[in-house]
């Protein structure tokens, strides 16, 4: 499989896409068209707005997606796709319509068989068995929360050290822990914002300036960076 899983779409005091585009186009190399935008994670804006919005951060690049909900046959659009690109949002409402519209399978055995992989945010959590480390309001139910296990372990998008001033509660430290306690053969990945995952050959590296925080039941969590090999995690 060839995945390239993204924390997130942009950097504070950048463009949107601004930061990711570098590794899309290195990613992508040769394909520039017949890339397949996935938009289900949008809710307060239009998928027109989304495919738009995409298109015009990666337009510098000669790059152009095509949203899955302009095919009146989305099954047929996945078989024909060079790319898969999966945006992010809101993972629980992603989750929600690619279950309605029968999509989790088709696009699994796709990226299985070599169709290039790309998410962030919301998209990045669903390369993984299922959504429950994501850290959005589940503000729908979706069918299932299994989603398309392309990797075997959990990614956090967005991982945050922080614990605000005058919060009391949780961190998300504790509330991965509280995952890896209920899931003890789950490794997650807290997956900070400006990095990204690259997957391909049996590999995994991690790209992007920051570490990564490696949660597993019974272990004390461990900070992993660019020059380590991730692909232990691929079991």
């Amino acid at each position: 499989m060839k995945l390239l899983l993204i924390s997130n779409s942009r950097l504070p005091g950048q463009a949107y896409l601004e930061y990711p585009t570098p590794y899309l186009k290195k990613f992508l190399g040769d394909i520039t068209t017949n890339i397949l935008f996935i938009p289900y994670a949008a809710v307060t804006f239009s998928y027109d707005e989304y495919e738009a919005k995409v298109n015009e951060a990666l337009a510098d690049s000669g790059i152009q997606v095509t949203s899955i909900h302009r095919f009146s046959d989305p099954t047929e659009a996945i078989d024909k796709a060079e790319v898969i690109v999966v945006g992010g949002g809101n993972t629980w409402q992603l989750v929600k319509v690619l279950h309605e519209k029968e999509l989790m399978i088709p696009i699994r055995e796709k990226v299985v068989k070599g169709l290039p992989f790309i998410g962030w945010s919301a998209g990045s959590n669903i390369a993984c068995p299922t959504l429950r480390t994501t850290n959005d309001m589940p503000i729908v139910e979706p069918k299932k929360f299994e989603t398309l296990n392309l990797v075997p372990f959990q990614i956090n998008p967005h991982y945050l050290d922080d614990h605000p001033d005058n919060h009391a509660g949780e961190t998300r430290e504790q509330r991965i822990e509280e995952f890896i306690t209920i899931n003890p053969d789950v490794h997650v990945v807290g997956l900070r914002e400006g990095t990204l995952l690259w997957v391909e050959g049996g590999r995994m590296s991690l790209h992007g300036h920051l570490t990564a925080r490696i949660f597993q039941h019974g272990k004390l969590p461990v900070e992993l960076t660019n020059a380590d090999d991730f692909s232990f995690l691929l079991g």
